[in-house]
């Protein structure tokens, strides 16, 4: 998969989040959170050729990207993600919970999305 598919994928995961939250169905809505997250991080590690493939690879690259553009907002973010995911699963997290933490996500993608160029290439 390209890294634009990525860009593309996990905006339109973050647009049926909203969709399936205003539907009532949080824990859809909890898993296309963890969705945009997830293809945001693989666009980011595709286009610096970093590992991807793993939950554990994953949180490098985030850990990376942390470092690399000195942003502290990002591991807090990836790891509201990862609560959204464990929430599809076992459905714990309270009202107040998904209120508060949907909009670390959806900062998370767009943070990580506006460290890719614009257009998404591939890197020469």
């Amino acid at each position: 998969m390209q890294i634009q598919e990525h860009i593309e994928i996990a905006q339109s995961f973050l647009e049926a989040a909203e969709r399936e939250f205003t539907e009532g169905d949080h824990l859809q809505a909890s898993e296309k959170l963890w969705g945009a997250a997830s293809h945001a991080v693989m666009a980011a590690a595709q286009q610096h050729g970093w590992p991807y493939g793993s939950h554990r690879a994953m949180k490098t690259a985030v850990h990376r990207l942390t470092e690399q553009y000195d942003d502290p907002l990002l591991p807090g973010g990836f790891v509201s993600a990862e609560k959204f995911h464990a929430n599809f699963y076992h459905d714990f997290m309270e009202d107040f919970d998904l209120e508060g933490d949907r909009p670390l996500v959806s900062d998370f993608v767009h943070r990580v999305i506006s460290l890719l160029p614009s257009n998404g290439a591939e890197p020469a």
